[in-house]
């Protein structure tokens, strides 16, 4: 009986990861979702945030996702998100920097439009600065 499953991470423009792993942690709309191999079949909405995913090895390797969709199979996991990238690769002043912004369109808004824009600009800057958080944490 296998212990390990396969995943895929895709953003709109690539394919950021695919692999085989132990363990898969994902930023699920309701809470984060740990998946072992042989879970429950699953279609959940993913909120923006970090995956993370533990190697057969043991290595975790994390990505940043600003949405998406996640599929569960018993032995394959399938995410797929607008924009995705390595958290590694995540700039934290520019984080910042958006969180700033949004936060500023927020207080100045001229429109419903504009305030959500900001709002879900807010929560993707902030899913940001809080997965380079947990980064520094486990290092």
């Amino acid at each position: 009986m296998s212990m390990t499953m396969h995943v895929d991470i895709v953003s709109a423009e690539t394919e950021i990861y695919s692999g085989t792993i132990i363990e898969c942690y994902a930023p699920a709309e309701m809470g984060e979702v740990g998946i072992h191999p042989r879970h429950a079949p699953l279609l959940t909405k993913l909120k923006p945030g970090e995956v993370r995913v533990v190697l057969q090895d043991g290595e975790d390797q994390s990505f940043f996702i600003n949405g998406g969709i996640m599929e569960i199979q018993p032995h394959v996991v399938t995410i797929l998100s607008d924009s995705a990238i390595r958290a590694a690769d995540i700039d934290e002043a520019a984080a910042q920097e958006a969180k700033a912004r949004a936060e500023a369109a927020m207080q100045d808004r001229k429109s419903d439009l504009d305030y959500a824009r900001a709002k879900a600009e807010l929560v993707e800057a902030i899913a940001k600065i809080e997965t380079i958080k947990k980064l520094r944490k486990r290092r």
